[in-house]
């Protein structure tokens, strides 16, 4: 029997090589199972095409999955919201109800639900498979709406080409505007696309897609999950989103949830058919305390078709180009990695694992890799499960990518808890390259996770309420001169030393002030910190504008240089002067973190050879004090029998220098 790839990269798991073959064996036996006499697995996913309500050239058709049913009615606007003789389901095999409808009984924009009854009660429904849900603006109810549009929309351009190194912009389409109001996909489309393309990133991260009862739950508190959020616009302004960004050669990825349900029975699955144990589990394990929020049961069959039907759903009818599954610790442990250390290996095959949740992201990432050669999956887990982005034949769970979470927080631990001259360059490059050499990462310095209400941003924690007065270029102010200095510095070492791609969110691009704090209760239901104030960037009066430009300017670096296909090699490390310098590629990356010292003649050992400055933070068209001269050529000398570069390194700056041939 040949040793897995997974385990000859770290023999470290071989004790554990039963489990992990158990594992693969499991994913593969489920796979055949509901593949059935398919090919692909990919091809028997279409529970969104059989349930849910369709059109057809002479009728309507509406199913669903209700097996403690005893009866289903249809009622909506169409029957005054009375349950009708002639809207009753018909009971089919295996817990399916089924209605037949005339074309003229129902039409585009007609408001419906379902109202199921069981032995000893009823509750109206939204259908599970429901592609489009609108909110009441009086009630605040969410209702199914009909959608059936004249003109479905008709799409221009190809899925882009795979990205192999992902440059990720994380977005929120309710976020895109400056006024107080949830924005629209239009108004991302017009306002944000093309600052996305201009700034160099080239995947868009988009989330709160899948329908959700509560704003203010940043999409993570999904009801609908076939129904993109009717805030932000119809489904057809969605896809036009989408397709403009294939236009500018962007992809486009989801970041899908199937890590948790809202607990809702009236908007959401809970309780569907009256039974708690439909989707869910039964009891308190079908509970997260933490999240407020039902746990799916991934070993039925009926939930893993539900949800892997969802996958192929925004693939085929929105063109994404793969997914980011969120919460996915959550999904893989039994106490959902609360509160635990993962500290040995033991921790990932002790029995605490969900291994119903471990197959169903195996089969996920089986069938999205099935779709299309362009597609990609990204896991965003913190305890460090091996094997989660490798392939599956490899003895892993298949993603392409996992999240660097302990990066972002490396960089707030240090930024809270150490002063300037204590921290330590030889710490910082560790965890800055800290990652399973076999499996590919996207780092990120900060996401959408720091700055929400509760947190802070990296650029709030390092300037705090001088952003209110102290942002004009015309101000001197020392505590803003080093905030915007360590800004630079940090997202250019977090984007150097990344192992395989780089998220950002947007607007802490150029260091958007303050956090996100949707609209509630608690702050009068107001806008305020839930937009994206973009003027600030667009205003050369404030120095956003600069910290935005530098953004722009290491993006194109990092696409330019192609940087990602070479691992980071140390050249100095000095923790007393606060000095890190290493190569990547052609690229040398010298930075001097040290607050109050700037070094003339800094040596150091390199190829022989003249390099040539393409990055300066310290640059005065980054807003930095211009004490290197822009371009400026250096050249290696032999002394000691070693090639030295000897450079000036401001303190607080990184330079990047190019070795030319």
């Amino acid at each position: 029997m040949n040793t897995l790839s997974l385990i000859n990269s770290d023999p470290g798991l071989l004790p554990y090589e039963d489990k992990i073959r158990q594992r693969q064996e499991r994913v593969l036996a489920k796979q055949q199972q509901l593949a059935c006499n398919h090919s692909r697995l990919y091809d028997a996913m279409n529970g969104h095409l059989y349930y849910g309500l369709h059109c057809y050239s002479d009728k309507w058709v509406l199913r669903e999955w209700a097996p403690n049913a005893v009866a289903v009615h249809l009622i909506g606007d169409f029957s005054g919201w009375k349950a009708l003789p002639l809207f009753r389901f018909t009971k089919k095999e295996y817990g399916n109800w089924e209605l037949v409808l005339p074309l003229d009984y129902l039409e585009h924009g007609s408001l419906y639900k379902l109202l199921v009854t069981w032995v000893d009660g009823q509750g109206e429904r939204i259908p599970a498979y429901c592609r489009r849900v609108v909110q009441d603006e009086t009630t605040k109810l969410f209702t199914a709406q009909v959608w059936n549009p004249e003109r479905p929309y008709v799409w221009k351009h190809k899925n882009p080409e795979r990205k192999t190194h992902p440059l990720v912009y994380e977005a929120h389409p309710g976020m895109a505007t400056e006024e107080a109001h949830i924005a629209t996909y239009n108004e991302f489309c017009e306002k944000v696309l093309p600052r996305i393309a201009k700034t160099g990133y080239d995947t868009i991260q988009l989330m709160g897609i899948q329908e959700h009862p509560y704003y203010g739950s940043f999409g993570y508190q999904v009801s609908s999950f076939f129904a993109p959020s009717s805030r932000f616009g119809t489904p057809e302004e969605l896809k036009q989103l989408i397709d403009e960004a294939h236009r500018l050669k962007i992809s486009v990825i989801l970041d899908i949830v199937h890590s948790h349900a809202v607990k809702n029975d009236l908007e959401g699955l809970s309780h569907f058919d009256g039974t708690e144990y439909q989707y869910f589990h039964k009891g308190e394990k079908g509970i997260h305390r933490l999240w407020d929020s039902r746990c799916f049961d991934y070993g039925k069959d009926e939930v893993l078709h539900f949800l892997l039907s969802n996958c192929k759903y925004w693939l085929e009818e929105f063109h994404f180009d793969g997914f980011r599954f969120d919460g996915v610790t959550s999904m893989m442990y039994l106490n959902h990695g609360i509160g635990v250390d993962f500290l040995d290996y033991s921790m990932y095959y002790d029995g605490n694992q969900d291994e119903d949740a471990i197959q169903y992201l195996s089969l996920a990432n089986i069938l999205v890799h099935e779709h299309a050669p362009h597609t990609i999956t990204i896991a965003e887990d913190v305890s460090g499960m091996p094997g989660l982005a490798v392939p599956q034949q490899e003895g892993g769970i298949g993603f392409d990518y996992r999240m660097a979470m302990g990066v972002s927080d490396f960089w707030m631990k240090t930024i809270e808890e150490k002063k300037d001259e204590e921290w330590h360059v030889g710490d910082m490059f560790f965890h800055l390259t800290d990652k399973r050499k076999e499996e590919h990462t996207i780092s990120y310095a900060e996401c959408h996770d720091q700055a929400m209400m509760g947190d802070n941003t990296i650029i709030f924690r390092l300037i705090g309420a001088n952003m209110y007065t102290q942002m004009s270029t015309l101000s001197e102010d020392i505590v803003v001169d080093r905030g915007v200095a360590l800004h630079k510095m940090i997202r250019l070492a977090t984007l150097a030393t990344a192992g395989d791609g780089y998220l950002n969110f947007m607007g802490n691009e150029f260091g958007h002030p303050e956090w996100i704090d949707f609209p509630r209760e608690g702050n009068n239901w107001s806008f305020r910190y839930a937009r994206r104030q973009w003027k600030l960037a667009d205003n050369k009066s404030l120095r956003y504008y600069y910290l935005n430009l530098f953004d722009q300017a290491m993006i194109a670096l990092a696409r330019k240089e192609k940087i990602f296909d070479v691992l980071p090699f140390v050249v100095v490390q000095n923790n007393e002067d606060q000095v890190l310098v290493f190569t990547r590629g052609s690229c040398i990356f010298a930075f001097n973190f040290n607050p109050v010292q700037s070094f003339t003649n800094y040596g150091f050992a390199v190829e022989p050879g003249k390099y040539v400055e393409i990055l300066d933070s310290d640059a005065t068209e980054f807003d930095g004090f211009g004490r290197n001269i822009p371009g400026l050529q250096h050249f290696t000398r032999f002394e000691n029998g070693a090639h030295l570069l000897k450079l000036y390194l401001p303190n607080r700056s990184v330079l990047v220098l190019k070795r030319k041939k």
